[in-house]
C-alpha cells in the first residue's frame, strides 16, 4: 500500500512528506492516521496495487547507546538539518544525513551521560540498578525527530522488502536490546516537537527546553514533563522589570507565532494596572525577516519609546540589530526574552556593540556541576570505541581521524572523508580547548539535562522500591507507572537545590543578565540578578545601562507629573499618555504622577507650589496697612471736626442760632456724632471677645442716641409750629426741655435693653472666617446671633425712617433758618449710606466687610455733622450778622 496525505495547511511541507516518505505494512496505516489525527491533518489512504516496505535510512546507525537495566532514551539536536527539507517532496527522497555537528547540543548529549554514570556510581540512588541510555539526533526537525522517537519506541527491525541490510552495529544493538522497553525519553527540545510526540507517544516525554505553556495542560499532555518553565514566567519577569524602572512606554518586537503572542499578551496582562502601554507591536516573521526587520527598525526610530521588549529568536534579532545600525539607533535599552539573552552569536557580533550595549534580560537559570568539566576535558575516543559522536567531535575539532568505526551503510561517505584525514597520534586531548562544548562557566539547558536525568532516576527508585505485597522489576517497567512516581518527586540535588514537579512544569527558576562593555569594547554576560517563582532578587547598581552609565534610562510617553499638579489623560490615547494639570486653590499634590489633588482642611491652605498644607495666616483689618491707617485717620478727623464744633457752640452758645431748637439736643447730637466716629476705631485691630461686644454695642447706642436727638428736634419743631396756630399753645408744654431729654432717653434705653439681651444671650465672638479661599484667613467678629444684630440694625433704621419722615413734612414750615429742612437731607444721606451697606456688606471678602461697616458708620456720621451744622457754623463763625433773633424769625 501506497499512502498519500492531503494537508489543510499547506505551508507545512514536513508534514505532508513525512506521510508520504513512512510506509509499510498495516501497522504502518494505523500509526499514519494517529499522526495525521493529531496534527490536525486529513489522511487519506489510497490503496495501489503494488504492496511495497520502506524505512527511513538507517536511523540505527546514528546513536550513542549503553546497555543497563533500565533504558532511558535521549533526543537532542545535535546537527543542523539536511539541505532536502528545503524542498517540497512528492515522492520518498534518498536518505541525506544531518551534516554540522554543534558543539553545545553535545554538551547536552555528554551532560545526561554523565548524571546517568553519576548515579550508576552512587550508593543510595538506584543501588543495584544499572541506567543505560540510548540517545538520538533528532537534527532539529519535527519530521527527524519523529523518527529518531519511532526507533527509540519501536526498534529498528527491518520488514518486508527493505533494500538495505541493517548494519552491523545496528544489529548489535538490537541484539544487546532484545525487546526491552524504554519507558521515559529526555528530548523534545521545541514545543511543537514536544507536543507532537506527547500526543503519539506512549512512553513518557521529558523535555529540557520546550516552554509553551499550551503543554502545561494536563488533560492534553498527561505523560509530558519538562525541566524548563513556561514563558509565562518569563514574560512576567520582563514586566516586572519594567515596573520596576518605572518605563511606562514601551515598545515590543515579537516573532509572528504562538511564542511571541503569548509573551506579548502574558506581559500586558501583568503591567494592567502599573500605568505601563506598549506604544507599538511590531511582528518578525522568519519568512520575511529581512523586510519584517527594517519595518520593525524604522518603527523603532520614529517612536519616543526609549526602551524595546524583544520576545523572538536570536536569529531573528540579529538582522533587527543590522537594520537598526544602519539606521544608526544606537540609544534604545533592550529587553530580552531567554531565546536571545544569552546567544553567544549576538555577543560576538560587531553589530552588537554598537546597537545592543546594556541588554537586559531573562535567562534559564545557570548552575554548577560538580566534576562535569573534568568529565568533558578527559573525553576520548579511544576511551569510547563505539561512541560516533565523539568521533565526529574530534574529527572536527582536531582535524585527524580518530580510528575506524563499526562499519555501517550509514558510514561509507564519512569512512571516504576519514581515509584523507591524518590518523591522530594519541596526544590530543581537550585540556586546553576553549569551546561551547568545554565552557562549563553557565550551564542552562545543560543543566536542565542534568535535571531531567535525576528527576527520572528518583521516580524509578520510588518505583523499583518493594512494597510489602509486590516488587517491579526493571525489565517490566510501564510507562504509566513510572508516570505515577513522577508526579510524586521530591528530593534534593546535588547542588543541593529542592526539585519537585507542579504538574507538567517545575517552579520557575530564571537569572537577570546584563550585557556589558568590556574594557576592550566587546559585549560580556554578567548575571545581575535572579528570579524564583515570584521573588524578584535584583542588584541595580550592577547594572550598566545602553547608555554606558548606570543612570537608569527613562521611557516615558509623558513626564510623571510633579508634585503640585494631577495626571489628566489625553482622549483617544493610552493612559500613559496624559497632561499635568496643576492643583486648584487649596488643593495640594505632594507625590509625583498623582493621579488627585487632595483637598486641604479648612484651618490650612495650599502653598504656592501646591505641594503642601500651611496653616493659614489670621488676617483682620489692621492700624498697620494703609486701610486701616487711612479709616482711623477719617475717624480721628471726624472726632477732632466734631469736638471743634462743640467747642465753636459751647462758645456762641448764648445767639440765636445755637439757642434755636433747644441747644441741649444740639450738644448731645454733637457728643453722639463724636461717639460715633470714635467707636468706628474699635472696628479696626485683631477682633477680642470685649472688642467683638463693644464695638456693636457701641455702634448700636451711638447711632440710636444720634438719630434720637434728630427725631426730637424734628418733632419739637412741627410742635413749635402747630402751638403758634390759635388754640394750640398748650402743645409745646407737652414737649417741653424734659420731655425732649425724657424722649431721647426713652429711644436710647430700648436699644440698650435689646443689646443687653443680645450680648447677654449670644454675643459676636471672634472667629476666623474659613469658607472664604484663600491662604490669608479673616478674624472676624462672626455673628452667633443674626436676629440680635437685625434688631439692632432695624431698630436705627426705624428711628431713621421715622425722623426722615418727620423731617420731610416740617421741610416747608415758614422759617427763615427751619432746622428740619436740614435734618431732612441729613437722614437722606444716612438712610442712602445703610440701604447701600447691606449689599456692599454682604458681598465684601474677609476684612473688607469690616471696613465696609466702617465706611458706612464714618459715612453717615460725616452727613450727619454736615448737614446740620455746617450751615449754622457758617453762620456764627462766617455770617455773625445773621446771627440775630430777627434774621432768624423772619419768613
Amino acid at each position: 500500500m501506497l499512502f498519500k496525505a492531503s494537508r489543510a495547511v499547506p505551508s507545512m511541507s514536513w508534514v505532508s512528506w513525512l506521510f508520504t516518505l513512512w510506509s509499510c505494512s498495516a501497522p504502518s496505516v494505523l500509526l499514519v492516521g494517529l499522526l495525521g489525527r493529531q496534527l490536525g491533518l486529513q489522511v487519506g489512504l489510497q490503496v495501489v496495487d503494488t504492496v511495497t516496505c520502506s524505512q527511513w535510512g538507517a536511523p540505527s546507525d546514528k546513536g550513542l547507546f549503553e546497555d543497563g537495566d533500565v533504558i532511558i532514551g535521549g533526543l537532542f539536536n545535535l546537527r543542523y538539518r539536511p539541505p532536502a527539507i528545503d524542498q517540497e517532496f512528492t515522492q520518498q527522497p534518498d536518505y541525506k544525513p544531518c551534516t554540522g555537528l554543534q558543539n553545545l547540543p553535545l554538551q547536552y548529549i555528554y551532560a545526561m551521560v554523565f548524571a546517568l554514570e553519576e548515579i550508576n556510581h552512587s550508593t543510595t540512588l538506584l543501588p543495584g540498578v544499572k541506567l543505560g541510555y540510548h540517545i538520538r539526533d533528532s537534527c532539529a526537525l519535527p519530521p527527524w525527530a519523529i523518527q529518531a522517537t519511532l526507533s527509540l519506541v519501536g526498534g529498528d527491525s527491518s520488514s518486508c522488502n527493505t533494500a538495505a541490510a541493517p548494519s552491523e552495529y545496528g544489529k548489535e544493538i538490537r541484539k544487546r536490546r532484545g525487546d526491552q522497553p524504554i519507558p521515559l525519553i529526555i528530548g523534545g527540545a521545541s514545543s511543537i516537537t514536544a507536543r507532537i510526540l506527547s500526543r503519539i507517544l506512549g512512553p513518557l516525554s521529558m523535555s529540557y527546553t520546550a516552554s509553551c505553556p499550551c503543554l502545561s495542560d494536563r488533560r492534553q499532555f498527561p505523560n509530558f514533563f519538562r525541566t524548563m518553565a513556561s514563558d509565562i514566567y518569563q514574560a512576567r519577569a520582563v514586566a516586572q522589570l519594567a515596573i520596576r524602572f518605572n518605563w511606562t512606554w514601551i515598545g515590543a518586537v515579537i516573532a509572528n507565532n504562538n511564542y511571541g503572542h503569548m509573551a506579548v499578551k502574558v506581559f500586558q496582562e501583568e503591567i494592567q494596572g502599573a500605568s505601563v502601554c506598549l506604544a507599538f507591536v511590531e511582528t518578525l516573521q522568519r519568512e520575511n525577516i529581512v523586510s519584517d526587520a527594517r519595518r520593525a527598525a524604522l518603527t523603532i526610530k520614529a517612536s519616543t519609546a526609549k526602551v524595546i521588549l524583544i520576545f523572538t529568536w536570536y536569529t531573528d534579532v540579529r538582522e533587527l540589530f543590522l537594520q537598526l545600525d544602519k539606521l544608526n539607533v544606537t540609544d534604545r535599552q533592550f529587553l530580552a526574552s531567554e531565546a536571545w539573552s544569552t546567544s553567544g552569536d549576538l555577543l560576538q557580533n560587531l553589530v552588537s556593540s554598537k546597537v545592543a550595549k546594556g541588554v537586559l534580560g531573562v535567562a534559564i537559570r545557570s548552575s554548577a556541576v560538580p566534576g562535569f568539566e573534568h568529565f568533558l576535558r578527559n573525553l576520548n575516543p579511544s576511551h569510547r570505541p563505539n561512541d560516533e559522536f565523539l568521533r565526529e567531535f574530534w574529527q572536527k575539532e582536531f582535524g585527524c581521524s580518530s580510528g575506524i568505526a563499526p562499519l555501517s551503510s550509514f558510514s561509507v561517505n564519512r569512512l571516504l572523508q576519514k581515509v584523507s584525514l591524518p590518523p591522530c597520534n594519541g596526544t590530543e586531548t581537550l585540556d586546553g580547548v576553549q569551546n561551547l562544548f568545554t565552557d562549563t562557566s553557565q550551564l542552562r539547558v545543560t543543566y536542565n539535562v542534568y535535571l531531567a536525568v535525576y528527576a527520572a532516576a528518583h521516580a524509578l527508585h520510588s518505583l523499583l522500591s518493594c512494597s510489602v505485597s509486590t516488587c517491579i522489576f526493571p525489565k517490566n517497567i510501564k510507562p504509566i507507572e513510572l508516570l505515577q512516581h513522577l508526579n510524586k518527586v521530591n528530593f534534593t540535588t546535588p547542588q543541593g537545590e529542592l526539585f519537585y514537579f507542579q504538574g507538567a512544569d517545575i517552579p520557575a527558576k530564571y537569572d537577570l543578565v546584563n550585557w556589558q562593555i568590556t574594557s576592550e569594547g566587546t559585549l560580556k554576560l554578567v548575571i545581575i540578578g535572579r528570579v524564583d517563582g515570584f521573588d524578584f532578587h535584583l542588584n541595580e547598581s550592577a547594572i550598566q545601562w545602553s547608555s554606558g552609565s548606570n543612570q537608569v534610562p527613562v521611557s516615558v510617553c509623558s513626564e510623571r507629573c510633579p508634585p503640585g499638579t494631577r495626571m489628566a489623560n489625553r482622549k483617544g490615547e493610552p493612559v500613559c499618555c496624559f497632561d499635568c494639570i496643576p492643583c486648584a486653590d487649596g488643593e495640594i499634590s505632594n507625590t509625583t504622577g498623582s493621579l488627585h489633588c487632595e483637598q486641604c482642611p479648612s484651618e490650612f491652605w495650599s502653598n504656592a507650589e501646591r505641594t503642601a498644607c500651611i496653616p493659614r495666616q489670621l488676617d483682620f483689618l489692621s492700624f498697620n496697612e494703609t486701610l486701616g491707617i487711612t479709616l482711623t485717620a477719617v475717624a480721628v478727623s471726624g472726632a477732632t471736626v466734631t469736638t471743634a464744633v462743640f467747642v465753636v457752640f459751647l462758645h456762641h452758645r448764648q445767639t440765636p442760632v445755637v439757642r434755636a431748637n433747644n441747644s441741649e439736643l444740639s450738644f448731645l447730637l454733637l457728643l453722639s456724632l463724636k461717639l460715633c466716629f470714635l467707636c468706628s476705631l474699635v472696628f479696626i485691630g485683631r477682633p477680642a471677645v470685649w472688642s467683638c461686644r463693644f464695638q456693636q454695642a457701641a455702634f448700636g447706642i451711638s447711632f440710636v442716641l444720634c438719630v434720637s436727638c434728630l427725631q426730637v428736634k424734628t418733632i419739637v419743631v412741627l410742635a413749635a409750629f402747630r402751638s403758634a396756630r390759635p388754640g394750640a399753645e398748650a402743645l409745646m408744654k407737652w414737649f417741653g426741655p424734659a420731655q425732649q431729654r425724657g424722649s431721647v432717653c426713652l429711644f436710647t434705653c430700648v436699644q440698650i435693653i435689646v443689646c443687653i439681651i443680645w450680648l447677654s444671650l449670644s454675643p459676636p465672638v471672634p472667629q476666623p472666617d474659613l469658607d472664604v479661599p484663600g491662604l490669608k484667613v479673616t478674624l472676624k467678629c462672626a455673628m452667633a446671633s443674626v436676629v440680635g444684630f437685625s434688631l439692632v440694625l432695624g431698630y436705627i433704621g426705624l428711628l431713621a425712617c421715622t425722623s426722615l419722615l418727620l423731617a420731610f413734612l416740617a421741610r416747608k414750615l415758614p422759617d427763615n433758618f427751619n432746622e428740619a429742612k436740614l435734618i431732612t437731607f441729613s437722614m437722606l444721606i444716612f438712610c442712602a449710606v445703610w440701604v447701600a451697606f447691606v449689599p456692599a456688606y454682604v458681598s465684601s471678602p474677609g476684612k473688607y466687610a469690616v471696613a465696609v461697616e466702617i465706611f458706612a458708620i464714618l459715612a453717615s456720621s460725616y452727613g450727619l455733622l454736615f448737614c446740620i451744622f455746617a450751615p449754622k457754623c457758617f453762620i456764627i463763625l462766617l455770617r455773625p450778622e445773621k446771627n440775630t433773633k430777627k434774621h432768624m424769625m423772619a419768613r
